[in-house]
């Protein structure tokens, strides 16, 4: 990665962030003094999405803090840019799996099904919408999952047909799990450093200044650990791959000592 392409992408990201509609690829590259080819296949590179899924994922993002805050649904279609109410409505059920009502009312409505399962590194909690799974934690219960959903409908047993033994496979040192599909909320800047985590190879490490350098911001190491820190679905986006800069483990939500058994067992497959 160069700092020239860093650059771009960060120039890119600025002007997709701006107010209105975004402009287009062709646009964006003209802005930019290169090509949309070039500019593609740097920016995906570098973030891990698109130019225009990256514009999607900032108007949706604002869509939800215009529907946290209380205002009209009118009013929230607009200021985050969008053309028409069933643009808004089709972008919203996509991203949040329920109404923009039930999103403005925390979630209320929305049915999560749950199980807590035994692995070799202890107790499970798996939690999944109809959209995908939604948490994995160990030694977590329904309390911790209720806390983090106060208002979903929690259905224990409710998990996807075969979903519990394709995360324990996972767990037990199968295959990355890239056909798991996940349903985990989060900002674009969480979804370029999660999706950079699933990039990082079985058997390796990187640091929080690695992962900020590879999603173009190279000062952002602080965020890129918040955001690391935040992630719902543990191994299956494997955030205990991120390290500290001097080679200690650093923290993990769920105990170093799982943290140390995920990596060496990474490190050294049977």
């Amino acid at each position: 990665m160069t700092q020239a392409s860093t650059d771009l992408v960060a120039r890119a990201a600025r002007l997709l962030d701006g107010e209105g509609k975004a402009p287009s690829l062709a646009e964006l590259a003209a802005a930019l003094g290169c090509s949309p080819f070039h500019l593609q296949r740097q920016f995906t590179r570098i973030t891990g999405m698109s130019p225009a899924a990256f514009a999607r994922a900032l108007r949706e993002e604002r869509a939800e803090r215009a529907l946290a805050g209380g205002g009209r649904i009118t009013d929230a279609i607009y200021e985050a840019g969008y053309e028409s109410a069933a643009r808004f409505y089709a972008a919203m059920r996509n991203r949040l799996g329920m109404a923009p009502a039930a999103w403005r009312k925390g979630g209320a409505g929305v049915t999560i099904g749950w199980d807590v399962v035994s692995s070799s590194l202890g107790s499970v909690l798996l939690a999944a919408t109809d959209k995908g799974l939604c948490r994995l934690a160990f030694n977590e219960d329904e309390a911790g999952l209720a806390a983090r959903f106060p208002r979903a409908r929690l259905v224990r047993g409710g998990l996807p047909d075969g979903l519990a033994d394709k995360v324990l496979a996972r767990i037990e040192q199968g295959p990355d799990a890239a056909d798991i599909p996940l349903d985990t909320g989060g900002t674009p800047f969480q979804h370029r450093v999660w999706a950079q985590l699933r990039a990082i190879p079985r058997g390796e490490t990187r640091s929080y200044a690695q992962i900020a350098a590879a999603i173009g911001q190279p000062t952002a190491t602080r965020a890129v650990g918040g955001a690391n820190g935040a992630n719902p679905v543990a191994v299956i986006v494997p955030c205990h791959r991120v390290i500290a800069a001097d080679g200690t483990l650093g923290g993990y939500a769920w105990g170093e000592a799982i943290k140390r058994e995920l990596l060496r067992r990474e490190a050294n497959p049977s």
